[in-house]
């Protein structure tokens, strides 16, 4: 069974951070490319970053460039997000994913995690 646990969301100020985990199981993970995604209140699914399988390749959406990380740990099983700069505006549940394809900013997945939430207020 394919599990993907994310966490370390939290309440945080602006311009704080935090580092996000999802730890996977149940699939191969060194052989998966893998995403973050999030879901602002009121608002739909919105891909941030995505990794490749040796995690030497990485891709951001506009609006985290510059401020969030994205690595994986394949010996872990476990994939991070780090999270800079904080804004109001990145208040959301963080969700890791596992990627069958993505054009840009467009993303299919196979399988998603429960989430983490992330509140960025003073």
């Amino acid at each position: 069974e394919v599990q993907l646990v994310e966490s370390g969301g939290g309440l945080v100020q602006p311009g704080g951070s935090l580092r996000l985990s999802c730890a996977a199981s149940g699939f191969t993970f060194s052989s998966a490319d893998m995403s973050w995604v999030r879901q602002a209140p009121g608002k739909g699914l919105e891909w941030i970053s995505s990794i490749n399988t040796g995690g030497y390749s990485t891709y951001y959406a506009d609006s985290v460039k510059g401020r969030f990380t994205i690595s994986r740990d394949n010996a872990k099983n476990t994939l991070y997000l780090q999270l800079n700069s904080l804004k109001t505006e990145d208040t959301a549940m963080y969700y890791c994913a596992r990627e069958i394809y993505r054009a840009g900013s467009t993303v299919t997945y196979n399988y998603r995690g429960q989430g983490t939430q992330v509140t960025v207020s003073s």
